[in-house]
C-alpha cells in the first residue's frame, strides 16, 4: 500500500513540474514562433501557434538595421567584466565576514541585502550626473562598474553561506604549515568552494546579461547591449511584433545556450552545503 502512496505521489510530482515547467517555457516558445512570422501573422486573431508561413525576413531585417554583433559583444564585456570584477572583491570580503567574523558582521550583511531592496530610479539622477561628469556614460567601463555595484551584494552573501560550510580546520592547518593570507585564500579556500564560485558566477552573468534599466539608461550607441538593442524595435510608431520578436530570441539565445550546457554545475553550486 505505501508503494502505491509513493507511485501516485511521484506522479502527481511529475505532472505538476512538467505543467510549471511548461508554462514558464511557453513565453519563450512563442516569442521564437512569432519570430517567423510576418507582422500580420503576428497580430492575427486567433494566432497560429505551428501552421503559418516561416520566414527568416525579421532576422535579416534586424541585422540590417542594428549591428547585432557589436551589441552582442557589450553584453559579453558588461557581463563577464563586472562578474569578474565583483567576483574579486567579494571572495576576501566573504572571507573575512566567514572566518574572522566581528559582532558587526551580520549587520553589514543586512545592510548590504537590504541595498538591493532600494527603486533604482531613487539614484538614476545622482549616478547620471556622476557618470557625465567622469566621463563613464556610455562606456563598458561604467557599465562594468554599476553592474558590479548591483549585484556585489548578491555575490558575497553567495560567497559567504558557500564559506561559512567549510570547517575552520582546514584553514588552520594550512596557517600551520605555513601559508599566508593570499595563499590560503588562492589555493585553501577557493578550489574547496569552486562549485559555490561557479554556480555564482554564472547566476551573475545571468543577472547582468539581463540588467535593463541601468544599461538602458547609462548607454546609448557605443556601449550599449543587447538590452538597448531589444529596446530599440519598441516603438509607439506601430506594432513590430514579429521583429521585436526576433530581436529577443538573438539577445536571449545566447544566454540560454550557456544555462543549458552549464544547469548541472549551476544546481551543484546552488545545492552546496545544503545537504551534509
Amino acid at each position: 500500500m505505501a508503494r502505491n502512496v509513493s507511485t501516485r505521489r511521484k506522479l502527481v510530482v511529475t505532472v505538476v513540474a512538467w505543467t510549471i515547467g511548461i508554462l514558464i517555457f511557453f513565453p519563450i516558445l512563442w516569442t521564437f514562433l512569432t519570430s517567423f512570422k510576418t507582422e500580420a501573422q503576428a497580430i492575427a486573431s486567433p494566432p497560429s501557434l505551428l501552421f503559418f508561413d516561416w520566414t527568416t525576413e525579421n532576422y535579416h531585417e534586424v541585422q540590417s538595421r542594428s549591428d547585432y554583433f557589436k551589441h552582442f559583444m557589450n553584453s559579453v564585456v558588461v557581463s563577464f567584466g563586472s562578474t569578474l570584477l565583483g567576483l574579486v572583491i567579494a571572495i576576501p570580503s566573504a572571507w573575512a565576514m566567514a572566518f574572522a567574523p566581528t559582532k558587526r558582521t551580520k549587520d553589514v550583511l543586512m545592510w548590504m541585502l537590504s541595498t538591493k531592496m532600494m527603486p533604482p530610479v531613487g539614484v538614476l539622477v545622482p549616478m547620471y550626473l556622476m557618470f557625465r561628469n567622469t566621463g563613464l556614460l556610455d562606456t563598458r567601463t561604467g557599465l562594468v562598474i554599476v553592474l558590479t555595484l548591483i549585484n556585489l551584494p548578491i555575490i558575497i552573501w553567495m560567497l559567504y553561506t558557500y564559506f561559512a560550510e567549510i570547517p575552520g580546520e582546514i584553514l588552520e592547518a594550512a596557517r600551520m604549515d605555513g601559508a599566508s593570507l593570499s595563499k590560503e585564500i588562492i589555493y585553501v579556500l577557493t578550489p574547496m568552494a569552486i562549485p559555490g564560485i561557479a554556480s555564482t558566477l554564472l547566476l551573475n552573468i545571468i543577472l547582468a546579461w539581463n540588467e535593463a534599466f541601468w544599461t538602458l539608461n547609462l548607454s546609448a550607441a557605443k556601449a550599449a547591449p543587447l538590452t538597448a538593442f531589444i529596446a530599440s524595435y519598441s516603438s509607439p510608431e506601430g506594432l513590430f511584433y514579429a521583429k521585436l520578436s526576433a530581436a529577443s530570441t538573438m539577445a536571449i539565445a545566447p544566454i540560454l545556450i550557456l544555462g543549458w550546457f552549464s544547469q548541472k554545475q549551476l544546481v551543484r553550486g546552488l545545492t552546496f552545503g545544503a545537504v551534509k
